[in-house]
């Protein structure tokens, strides 16, 4: 199994083009190298860093000694800080990921936001859900729905 070190010197070797090839081989499932759901948690990530994003990789929160939280990563963007998850699912997502990343927000300032990305879809009940997560902001994205991020071969467009 690949150190967290590891994965990020293997995702920071891909451009543009790298990123698109990757995303082909995780939509067949075909991502040698890379521990379940590691390489879609990556590439949206490393899309966020060639954007020139600032990023944390992936993280546990510790509290007294126990590992309380497991965070995908984060981006900051001039004064914009999310917190990101990441769901390599071939069936839609729930509302259950949305609600725990909510959770995370509330013990975050006040400012970050949140970001969902769904190699599939959403479920329609997620979708609605979603829209009443206030006063904490979360944004979702899936494939095929036009996000930049989960089609990087469109930086080449």
């Amino acid at each position: 199994m690949p150190t967290a070190a590891e994965y990020v010197t293997r995702i920071s070797a891909l451009d543009w083009d790298g990123l698109a090839d990757l995303w082909q081989a995780i939509l067949q499932n075909d991502t040698p190298g890379w521990d379940s759901s590691k390489a879609f948690e990556y590439l949206i990530l490393r899309s966020f860093h060639l954007d020139g994003a600032e990023v944390s990789w992936p993280y546990s929160v510790r509290l007294f000694s126990l590992e309380v939280e497991q965070i995908d990563g984060a981006v900051h963007c001039d004064s914009l800080s999310a917190l990101v998850e990441s769901k390599d699912y071939a069936e839609n997502v729930s509302i259950a990921p949305i609600a725990k990343l909510r959770n995370q927000l509330l013990r975050r300032p006040a400012g970050t936001i949140g970001l969902m990305f769904s190699r599939s879809d959403f479920t329609d009940p997620a979708r609605l859900l979603t829209q009443f997560t206030l006063p904490q902001a979360i944004l979702i994205a899936m494939e095929g729905r036009g996000s930049r991020v989960c089609s990087a071969a469109s930086k080449n467009s």
